[in-house]
């Protein structure tokens, strides 16, 4: 029986399989939105101390993830001859098995699929994470075989948090427990069991050793600590016959029915979105972000393999990975999860959970933007829900109680200096010595903040409060005079940032937020000159840069140590999410004559889905050739941003 060769959206051939060079630079993701997830790369060679087949929460240690199971090695037996499938890489660049050679071609359709062909085997492997609990499940078809075949597979188990590496020790419990169809191991005290279980009779075979010496490629390239080793207790070895399908469950929870294993796996194909386009890459990437610690929460993660919640990017990457996947619930039950830490914040009570950054100068703004296109998407329960919430943001702004905002007489907004420079271009995690003095009052915030004002201008002129609406109709006419007094120059764009006298002349992509808001601040040729200059100084195919190549300290290859990358990402280096406000404003300047422009930007991008983290996209590319990607393989703004343009562009279609 030969295999069906398919002709999917992402299909990788035997050639590019074997070349070692390119495959083990792309990357698979899956998830079960609960925060636990599966990464390694096209050959199952992990790269990173991220990677894992299982990789999970375990609360009663800390809020990170852990690895327990690693990798998992399966072996065809024919005729007492052994064909090992697995890779890893161990000292001086050495790979052991070999088993990509085999490998005549990937798919990620539906699942990722691998074929193997093995002289007259031919095997298929899908691999599928449960989205109802921590449980990875994976399918061996045998498609092809001319005499009995026999599998071995061999669990490599780590069980240790994500960013720290293990080695052999006399504290690991090497002990395992007999289930139906397969064994639980739990190495260290507060771990939960693993349970791994076939969905037919298995003989296990207990032959404890640790494997040595384990290298992390992409960990040794960026200088972390990148060598480890894992424990093997022993293999797993069953008959397989032609046409003949089985179930392998790496899971915290014993399986009680595991024939029904195969039952299951059909079941949770049929809830899945195929990748078979661009924009379903984006939304099955976009569904993947969701983190979900209790049945009544939901955060947005803000990227992978490392991601964590944080306030400012869940909500700039709200309205993409939520309204953009029509997935209004999911809005709500973010702003819902939120609102309890907003309200302890705007009290002035002390802030506990996942949101104990909701502090930073702009993130009250990204959420009163994220709140505006719900408006726009459903202005009924819009009003029915969150009216007031922005009314009491604006007013503890205006207040002055926000402690890292300061109202200014001319109605503007500085931020405190004292706190650092919170913006989404200088996170709180950089370090010092690479920060940018950017600070005062950034372009960006005082956009947003006259743009919250007009935004709850309307709310009062709705709700009949015609006091409020003339106070925040003054107040916004009065920022919008002194922003362009402050920020418009000679030079025909924005200034980035102003303090006192000082006013940074560098071009930078911040100036894009006040052209492409729902309420402009500049006339149409005003704008125009502003998208003139980011297009010859900051476009680039895969996003915008944040910094000019014309500006000092222009720096556009994301590579070298961990300063040097922060440095870039926020120097030279491009973001795709800028691509979203950028084609908004530039349709706002153009219209139907940009179009064609907007589209083929659009398919600079769409090339990413079949590089780096296969049907998602990176956190950052070189602001220069070869535009390559860099960071968490998959980051949460920047597939929400595109999410975003691919909706702007269906919308201009659809018009005209």
């Amino acid at each position: 029986m030969e295999y069906n060769k398919t002709n999917t959206y992402l299909k990788f051939d035997k050639s590019r399989m074997v070349n070692l060079e390119y495959s083990l630079k792309r990357e698979i993701l899956r998830t079960n939105r609960r925060g636990a997830y599966h990464c390694t790369t096209l050959v199952e060679c992990n790269t990173r101390k991220q990677h894992g087949l299982l990789v999970m929460p375990v609360p009663k240690l800390d809020n990170s993830n852990h690895v327990l199971l690693s990798s998992f090695d399966e072996t065809v037996i024919q005729h007492g001859a052994e064909f090992n499938l697995g890779i890893h890489k161990y000292d001086d660049n050495n790979y052991s098995p070999m088993g990509h050679k085999y490998i005549r071609e990937f798919n990620c359709e539906s699942l990722p699929q691998t074929i193997y062909r093995v002289g007259g085997v031919v095997l298929s492997k899908e691999k599928m994470f449960s989205l109802k609990g921590n449980s990875i499940f994976i399918r061996y078809t045998l498609l092809d075989a001319h005499s009995p075949t026999t599998m071995r597979f061999k669990p490599f188990l780590a069980f240790r948090e994500v960013n720290q590496l293990t080695e052999e020790n006399s504290v690991a419990d090497h002990g395992y427990k007999e289930v139906e169809n397969g064994i639980s191991m739990c190495m260290y005290s507060g771990y939960p069991e693993l349970f791994m279980q076939f969905s037919k009779k298995v003989d296990f075979v207990f032959t404890p050793n640790w494997y040595k010496g384990l290298e992390y490629e992409e960990d040794q390239r960026a200088g972390l600590p990148y060598k480890e080793d894992q424990y093997v207790p022993g293999y797993f070895e069953l008959p397989i016959s032609k046409g003949e399908s089985i179930i392998f469950s790496a899971s915290d929870v014993e399986r009680t029915e595991p024939d029904k294993l195969l039952e299951l796996f059909e079941e949770g194909i049929a809830e899945r979105t195929p990748r078979s386009s661009f924009y379903n890459c984006l939304k099955n990437s976009g569904h993947q972000f969701y983190f979900r610690p209790t049945a009544d929460e939901l955060y947005i993660l803000n990227g992978y393999p490392y991601g964590k919640v944080t306030s400012r990017e869940q909500f700039m990457s709200l309205p993409g990975l939520t309204l953009g996947i029509d997935r209004s619930d999911a809005f709500e039950q973010v702003v819902d999860t939120a609102s309890p830490t907003i309200e302890n914040f705007m009290k002035g009570l002390p802030l506990s959970g996942f949101l104990k950054d909701i502090d930073n100068a702009d993130v009250l703004l990204w959420l009163t933007k994220a709140l505006k296109k719900y408006a726009d998407y459903d202005s009924t329960r819009f009003y029915t829900k969150y009216t007031n919430l922005v009314s009491r943001i604006v007013a503890f702004i205006i207040e002055g109680k926000h402690p890292k905002l300061i109202p200014l007489t001319n109605g503007l907004l500085s931020v405190n200096s004292h706190y650092g420079y919170p913006s989404w271009m200088h996170n709180d995690e950089c370090p010092n010595e690479v920060k940018a003095p950017r600070t005062g009052c950034l372009v960006e915030i005082n956009a947003f903040w006259y743009n919250t004002l007009m935004f709850n201008r309307d709310i009062a002129r709705h709700t009949g409060d015609s006091l409020l609406e003339e106070q925040m109709e003054s107040l916004a006419e009065k920022v919008k005079v002194s922003f362009l007094d402050v920020f418009l120059n000679d030079g025909g764009y924005l200034y980035d940032y102003a303090v006192g006298n000082f006013v940074d002349w560098s071009v930078r992509p911040n100036m894009l937020l006040a052209i492409a808001s729902d309420y402009p601040l500049l006339d149409k040729r005003q704008s125009k000159s502003v998208i003139d200059i980011i297009t010859k100084e900051l476009l680039t195919p895969k996003g915008i840069r944040t910094l000019s190549p014309k500006s000092i300290g222009f720096r556009p290859r994301n590579e070298g140590s961990i300063n040097d990358r922060v440095y870039s990402s926020y120097n030279g280096s491009a973001w795709p999410w800028l691509l979203s406000p950028y084609l908004e404003a530039y349709m706002k300047i153009f219209q139907r004559s940009g179009y064609s422009f907007l589209d083929r930007l659009l398919i600079g991008i769409e090339e990413e889905m079949s590089n780096d983290c296969i049907g998602s996209l990176s956190a950052v590319y070189d602001g220069s050739i070869p535009y390559s990607g860099h960071g968490p393989i998959s980051y949460a703004i920047n597939v929400a941003g595109t999410i975003c343009a691919l909706n702007l562009q269906k919308s201009i279609a659809d018009e005209y």
